[in-house]
């Protein structure tokens, strides 16, 4: 028995990933936020402006090393879902599809009644045209079914960075039930620190505290998930075929795995939130270094992910 590591899905791949699950995580916790915990113009704009570009930036990698360039236009249609169902790739391209379309929706409104946009000239000569203006205005009197539309539809697109991976049972590291969760869980910690980071910088406003501190609360207890989900995934490749124990110990093994995701993309960011949520910090700098911190080690687990993914077979 011997393995070989898989060249087809590298970083460009991991980008995707990245992108797509921050982008839909950042888009669900935005709209949540300023349905149900306090209405924020500015959270919304730059929340769903973010998450819009980093869905399109992920599927742009992802459609620009398709086999079949013509594929494209297969995996964005619709009826997809109904020709070939057992296909991931064509859900999560749905979800991420229809996430951007709600999202932009769920945002008009408030670009309409804030002045910033309105110095961009084509962002203005376009939502003042009466076709946008009527469609503003009946999303904003059905504006939480539109948000929770978008909602729905970033869970997917989170949940679904997993499941693609774990449609593929020749390489057992992405063959097993804790890919989706790890993913999911990931997808929502680096959203909660991207928007720390948001808060943080751009918008800074003291009225905002509460929601920073539940932010933050949350990003410590995903982080708590993710590193039980990481033991029970290093129990599961310990003990698994020829493949699960070739991943194990290319991660295992890697200092950037270990120190650069492990240590310093959850271990350091959990202590500093942590003390952040027990006495508190003088000064913003922590958070902001857990953000960063946390968003590097999201890429990083998805990088190491595609990097250590073995096949194992008889030559």
């Amino acid at each position: 028995m011997t393995y070989a590591t898989q060249e087809m899905w590298t970083w460009w791949l991991a980008i995707y990933l990245y992108f797509g699950g921050l982008g839909a995580a950042t888009l669900a916790v935005t709209f949540l936020t300023d349905m149900y915990l306090k209405p924020h113009r500015h959270l919304v704009i730059w929340g769903a402006g973010a998450g819009v570009v980093l869905l399109a930036l992920g599927s742009l990698m992802l459609f620009g090393h398709l086999l079949h360039k013509s594929a494209v236009f297969h995996v964005l249609n619709p009826m997809i879902l109904f020709n070939k169902p057992d296909a991931w790739i064509a859900w999560g391209t749905q979800f991420i599809i229809w996430m951007m379309v709600w999202g932009v929706l769920y945002a008009l409104p408030d670009v309409r009644e804030t002045q910033f946009p309105r110095r961009v000239p084509v962002i203005k000569n376009l939502i003042d045209q009466p076709f946008v203006i009527a469609i503003a205005k009946v999303v904003k009197h059905y504006h939480r079914g539109v948000g929770w539309l978008a909602v729905v539809n970033g869970v997917g697109v989170a949940v679904y960075t997993g499941l693609l991976l774990q449609s593929f049972p020749a390489v057992a590291l992405w063959h097993n039930p804790a890919v989706p969760l790890l993913f999911t869980v990931s997808a929502f910690s680096t959203a909660m620190a991207f928007l720390l980071l948001l808060m943080y910088t751009l918008l800074h406003d003291q009225a905002d505290e509460y929601i920073r501190v539940l932010y933050e609360r949350i990003d410590l207890v995903l982080i708590a998930a993710e590193l039980v989900i990481l033991f029970s995934l290093y129990q599961y490749l310990k003990n698994g075929s020829e493949s699960a124990v070739r991943s194990m110990e290319l991660l295992w093994n890697d200092h950037g795995w270990l120190i650069g995701f492990i240590g310093f993309g959850l271990i350091v960011p959990f202590f500093l939130e942590l003390k952040s949520m027990m006495k508190g910090w003088s000064t913003r700098v922590p958070i902001i270094t857990a953000s960063v911190l946390v968003l590097v080690g999201g890429y990083l687990l998805r990088h190491y992910f595609m990097y250590a993914g073995v096949y194992a077979y008889p030559w």
